[in-house]
């Protein structure tokens, strides 16, 4: 049976889409099935890992908002083992359009998913910075949530609001969501503050806090203007070993080697 994560923090800039992206790859390419579904408008995603438009028949509105299935609207990638459903500007009016919805909002992404999920070893959920509906639907289908946080001024601001919602989710829909990980991003070693921070944030969340984090690095800022995910754009890079090794952490706590 597959694992559904979310990757998600509200706060934008942190790293959400590098992670969903490289993540995703990273554990397509350590021989996973991989399914990455973007459901954040900006569509970053599924720009970054180098979707052709004219490929694109349906999206992930058309699955959350509209009554299509996974199965119709999802494309392979260059990255074998790895499939994407796209993301679309459609996207901006779903929270408006769901809240129209009497019942069943929060769920209707876990229907659709639960129909594909044995299908996957892993399904990546890249949210958009926002905690709406879209965010709540991305919660609701998860087994767990990972959350990315930039190692800079006020890393912890805003996840309060953000646990906050995983609770509301845990006790109205899905009792069975749990963390997966707090993933440092955007770590420089060479600053007090990077340092600092990463002991407050390890200090918060203790043993929920991968070994691994991410430093910065331009070549992950590189690789998405060329539809690309690290390890095809610059497998040498320190963006692509971290990444790596991420995978590699992420498979092994989910008993996996």
């Amino acid at each position: 049976m597959g694992k559904i994560i979310s990757i998600t923090n509200q706060k934008g800039g942190v790293g959400k889409t590098t992670t969903s992206v490289n993540l995703a790859a990273g554990l397509a390419y350590l021989n996973k099935k991989v399914l990455m579904i973007d459901i954040d408008p900006q569509a970053n995603a599924t720009q970054g890992i180098g979707v052709d438009r004219m490929q694109i028949k349906g999206t992930s509105y058309d699955i959350i908002v509209g009554d299509e299935e996974v199965k119709n609207v999802v494309l392979c990638t260059s990255v074998p083992r790895l499939s994407i459903v796209p993301a679309s500007a459609d996207l901006a009016t779903a929270d408006l359009e769901l809240s129209e919805l009497k019942t069943g909002r929060e769920l209707r992404l876990k229907e659709k998913l639960a129909r594909v999920k044995d299908d996957y070893d892993f399904i990546i959920i890249d949210c958009p910075p926002s905690l709406g509906l879209l965010n709540r639907n991305a919660l609701a289908a998860s087994d767990s949530v990972l959350i990315p946080v930039q190692c800079e001024y006020y890393a912890l601001e805003g996840l309060t609001q953000l646990l906050s919602t995983i609770k509301f989710i845990q006790d109205s829909f899905n009792p069975d969501l749990s963390i997966e990980g707090v993933l440092l991003t955007m770590l420089d070693q060479r600053t007090n503050l990077g340092i600092e921070v990463s002991q407050e944030v390890r200090k918060y969340f203790r043993d929920k806090v991968y070994k691994t984090f991410i430093p910065r690095n331009i070549k992950l800022s590189e690789a998405p203007s060329e539809g690309m995910c690290i390890y095809d754009y610059d497998r040498t890079s320190e963006g692509a070993k971290s990444y790596a090794n991420l995978s590699k952490e992420v498979i092994v706590r989910n008993g996996g080697k």
